[in-house]
C-alpha cells in the first residue's frame, strides 16, 4: 500500500520513547506528499533482520509507558480507560462493523516481517499480491476462536502471469448497502507504485461469504465510497491500472441505474456497475472524503484546498465548493458530519491530516470556518462520533510511515498515542494513551456494547509482535472503554422491531428503564485511511412512554439517513448509554 522509503532504510534506533523537541517541518508542497509512494520504489521481501527480542522490548516498553501516562488519568468517569490487548490473525487494515455484531477486517499477505520496510506486496506482481480477510466475534472474546477466516475469492488478475489468489482487496474502498451487506470496490493490482484493479465484490455478513459483482470500468486503487439516500453507492477517484499519477476522474454507481436495490437478506452475483454521464470528479488524490448530507446532495471534500465539490446524484451535476481556508495539501485524516438532532447531518468537521495544523475546520451553510482546535496537529488519525454526540480522536502519527523519528522507523512521539475527546461546546481535552503507536492504516470501530476495538498499521504490529512467526497472528486488537461506562447503571433496550421500519413513521421498542432521556441511531463504521463514509448519528423523537416501552420516530427521509443498518442506543440524563440493538431503515418499511 502507499508508502515512503528512505534513501536508505533506517537502522534499528533506540527505544525512545518520550515526547521529542517541537517538530516543525514546513508543509509539503503536492509533490511532496506523493513522496508516500516513490516513483522507483521496489517491492522488498522478508529477509527476517529485525530481532524477535525486541518485538518483546518494545512491547513491554510501550506497556509500561502507557502505564506511567494513563495513571494520570485516574477519573475513569472523565477519561476512560484502555483495557484488553491481543492477537489478531490480520492487520485491519481495512474494517466494517456487520449488523451481526462480527467485524470484518481485511488486508494482505505480509512479504516481509521487518517493520523498517513496506510489508505490503504494492509493487510486487503475481500471487504473492494476495488479500485476507477474517471476522473477529466480540461475544466469543478475545482467543484465537473469536477469529474466523473469510478469504477473498479466489480470482486471476490480469497482469499476464495466470497466477490465481485470494484477491488482492486492500487499497479498495467500501461502504454498506441498504441490506448491511458491505460492497468493495478496487484493490492492488501491483506495480508502477499503486496501480488500481477493476473488482468489485460484496461481504454477505449473513452467509458470511463473498459475491462478485461485475467490474468497474476502470481499475482504482485508494477510491472512495458513500451510500446516498437512493441506497445505491457512488464510486469516486482512485489510481487506474496504470499506477501513481493517473486518479481517474469517472464516478460508476453500484448497482447500476435501471437494476433494483435490494434491502432483504439476500443478494446475487454479477450485479452491473455503471458509469455517471454528466458529470466527472476530477480529484487529483486519492480517497477524497465524500458524504451524503440530508439535502441528498454528495459533499466531496478532497485532499487538496481547491478541490472541495458538490455532486448531485440525481441530476449528475458537479458543482465547485469554496476552496478550504487552511490552503494546499492534506495528508490522510479524519472527517466528521456532525450530529444534528432528528433531521441529519448538514455539516462536516474536517480534522487531522496535517502535523503542523491543530486547527479544525467546519463547512455549513455553504462555507468554511476555523473551529476550535486540538492539542496537536497529527495525520493518519481516527474521529468516531460517540453515542452522546462526542467525538472521540484514536491513534496519529507524524507523517505516512513516520512517527516522530524519521521514516520507517517505528520509534513514537508518545503524544500520538494520546486520545482526545471533543463535548458539546467543541472543547478538545487529552486522555489516556493506547498501547501501541497506530498511525498508517489504523482504525477504530465503536461496537454496540459501547466499547471502542482500536487496530490496524502493519509496521507498528510487526513491530510489537513476539509472535512473529505464526502467520495467524499478523496484527492486534486493543480494547478502550469510554467513560459513560463509568457513569452509573446503564438503560436498559430489551426489545425491538426486527422488521425493516420506514420513514417518518412510529415504532415501539422495550425497556425497563424508566430515566431514559435520548434515543439515537448511529451508523455503523466501515474505514480505511481515515476515511468513513458511514458514520452518521440521528437522534429519535420519543413520542410516547407506556409501561415498559417507548415509542420512537424514525428519521424524516433517507436524505436524513439513507437506508440500511443503525445501531439504536438509549441514553439517560448524563449520556450514559444502553447496549445498542440493531434497526433497519428502508423506503419499503
Amino acid at each position: 500500500m502507499r508508502h515512503r522509503l528512505s534513501a536508505a532504510l533506517v537502522a534499528c534506533a533506540a527505544l525512545a520513547l518520550g515526547t521529542t523537541t517541537a517538530l516543525s517541518t514546513a508543509l509539503p508542497t503536492a509533490r511532496g506528499y506523493a513522496a508516500d509512494q516513490p516513483p522507483g520504489a521496489r517491492s522488498v521481501r522478508g529477509v527476517g533482520d529485525y530481532p524477535d527480542p525486541i518485538r518483546a522490548l518494545r512491547l513491554k516498553t510501550l506497556t509500561d509507558s502507557q502505564a506511567a501516562l494513563n495513571a494520570k488519568f485516574t477519573d475513569l468517569g472523565k477519561f476512560g480507560r484502555f483495557t484488553d490487548f491481543f492477537p489478531s490473525p490480520d492487520f485491519g487494515d481495512h474494517v466494517a462493523l456487520l449488523p451481526t455484531g462480527k467485524v470484518l477486517l481485511f488486508s494482505f499477505e505480509r512479504i516481509t516481517t521487518n517493520p523498517q520496510q513496506e510489508p505490503a506486496p504494492t509493487q510486487t506482481i503475481g500471487k504473492e499480491n494476495a488479500g485476507r480477510a477474517y471476522l473477529w466475534d466480540p461475544s466469543l472474546g478475545t482467543g484465537p476462536n473469536a477469529f474466523k477466516a473469510v478469504p477473498p475469492p479466489v480470482v486471476n488478475v490480469d497482469d499476464g502471469l495466470d497466477q490465481p489468489r485470494p484477491a488482492p482487496l486492500f487499497c479498495a474502498g467500501h461502504a454498506y448497502l441498504p441490506n448491511g451487506m458491505v460492497a468493495v470496490f478496487g484493490g492492488n493490482f501491483g506495480g508502477n507504485n499503486g496501480a488500481g484493479t477493476r473488482f468489485s465484490f460484496v461481504f454477505d455478513p449473513w452467509t458470511e461469504k463473498w459475491l462478485r459483482q461485475q467490474d468497474m470500468s476502470v481499475g482504482r486503487w485508494y477510491p472512495t465510497v458513500v451510500t446516498g439516500a437512493d441506497g445505491r453507492q457512488t464510486i469516486m477517484s482512485g489510481q487506474t491500472e496504470l499506477g501513481w499519477g493517473t486518479a481517474t476522474p469517472i464516478i460508476e454507481r453500484f448497482p447500476a441505474a435501471g437494476t433494483d436495490v435490494t434491502y432483504g437478506r439476500t443478494f446475487t452475483e454479477n450485479n452491473p456497475v455503471d458509469q455517471w454521464q454528466k458529470a466527472d470528479a476530477p480529484y487529483r488524490m486519492d480517497y477524497p472524503h465524500l458524504f451524503s448530507l440530508n439535502d441528498g446532495k454528495i459533499y466531496g471534500f478532497g485532499r487538496d484546498a481547491d478541490q472541495q465539490f458538490l455532486f448531485d446524484p440525481v441530476k449528475e451535476t458537479r458543482t465547485q465548493l469554496p476552496n478550504r481556508p487552511d490552503g494546499g495539501l492534506r495528508m490522510y485524516g479524519s472527517a466528521v458530519a456532525l450530529p444534528n438532532g432528528t433531521a441529519g447531518p448538514n455539516s462536516v468537521l474536517i480534522l487531522g491530516g496535517n502535523r503542523d495544523d491543530p486547527n479544525t475546520y467546519l463547512f455549513s451553510g455553504g462555507r468554511w470556518t476555523k473551529s476550535t482546535p486540538r492539542a496537536f496537529g497529527r495525520a493518519m488519525d481516527d474521529t468516531l462520533i460517540m453515542p452522546g454526540g462526542n467525538l472521540f480522536t484514536v491513534n496519529g502519527s507524524y507523517g505516512i510511515r513516520d512517527y516522530g523519528f524519521g521514516d520507517l522507523n517505528p520509534n513514537a512521539d508518545l503524544k500520538y498515542r494520546q486520545t482526545e475527546a471533543r463535548d458539546a461546546n467543541g472543547a478538545w481535552t487529552l486522555g489516556p494513551a493506547q498501547r501501541i503507536p497506530r498511525g498508517y492504516h489504523s482504525n477504530a470501530v465503536l461496537l454496540p456494547d459501547g466499547r471502542i476495538m482500536v487496530t490496524g498499521d502493519e509496521l507498528q504490529e510487526l513491530a510489537t509482535n513476539p509472535d512473529i512467526k505464526n502467520p495467524d497472528a499478523n496484527g492486534s486488537i486493543e480494547i478502550y472503554e469510554p467513560p459513560y461506562l463509568f457513569q452509573g447503571p446503564r438503560p436498559t433496550l430489551t426489545d425491538v422491531p426486527t422488521r425493516a421500519q420506514g420513514y417518518n413513521r412510529f415504532f415501539p421498542v422495550d425497556t425497563t428503564s424508566t430515566n431514559v432521556t435520548k434515543a439515537v441511531l448511529l451508523a455503523p463504521i466501515t474505514s480505511t485511511h481515515s476515511v468513513d463514509t458511514s458514520q452518521r448519528y440521528l437522534e429519535l423523537p420519543i413520542a410516547e412512554r407506556s409501561n415498559g416501552q417507548l415509542l420512537l420516530k424514525t428519521p424524516p427521509s433517507p436524505e436524513a439517513a439513507p437506508p440500511g443498518y443503525y445501531m439504536l442506543f438509549l441514553l439517560d440524563a448524563k449520556g450514559v448509554p444502553s447496549i445498542a440493538k440493531w434497526i433497519q431503515l428502508s423506503p419499503n418499511g
